[in-house]
């Protein structure tokens, strides 16, 4: 028996209540994450910034996804339309969720502040600097901006920092 997309469902357990909605499974996850590193004694400002939270723009402008300006430093995850929305010290970048080396999905770890790709270990800084591994340039940027309390992402401008330094260097919006 197939179950939508949006549910994580127990094997053999069809819709019994231990069936959860993607919304709550991912709420519950971050929960648990914030409620671990405050237990190991990190403060709460900061695990927040650790810990990436699942988001989806709150309306499209022009057919581009906008999102409320982040509160404070941290990572946003959009895997619907493919968007990692970071702000980070005084600026806000989106990025495509991919890894410009093989285009697997990238993932945070917050407790080196840096993203990470799982299938060959290559490693970028918040703004989507390269720092090592196999990729051979920074993660791809979206072009932004700012309209009012919200960022809209052009989801048809990317930049590969390698072809295109410039609309790279420029896909930011400083706070």
């Amino acid at each position: 028996m197939s179950q939508p997309h949006d549910r994580v469902v127990p094997p053999d357990c069809g819709a019994c209540e231990f069936s959860l909605d993607r919304r709550r499974f991912l709420a519950g996850i971050g929960f648990t994450s914030l409620a671990v590193l405050a237990g190991l004694g990190v403060p709460r400002s900061v695990a927040v910034a650790m810990t990436p939270t699942p988001t989806r723009s709150r309306r499209r402008l022009g057919g581009n996804p906008a999102y409320p300006i982040p509160a404070q430093d941290g990572v946003q995850i959009d895997r619907e339309q493919e968007v990692i929305l970071v702000r980070w010290q005084g600026a806000v970048y989106a990025f495509n969720l991919s890894c410009p080396h093989q285009r697997t999905a990238l993932r945070w770890n917050g407790g080196d502040a840096q993203f990470q790709c799982p299938k060959h270990h290559s490693k970028y800084r918040p703004d989507g600097t390269f720092v090592s591994g196999r990729a051979t340039r920074g993660m791809d940027r979206f072009s932004i901006s700012r309209s009012g309390d919200e960022i809209v992402v052009d989801v048809d401008a990317m930049h590969k920092e390698d072809k295109d330094q410039a609309g790279w260097d420029a896909a930011v919006v400083h706070l």
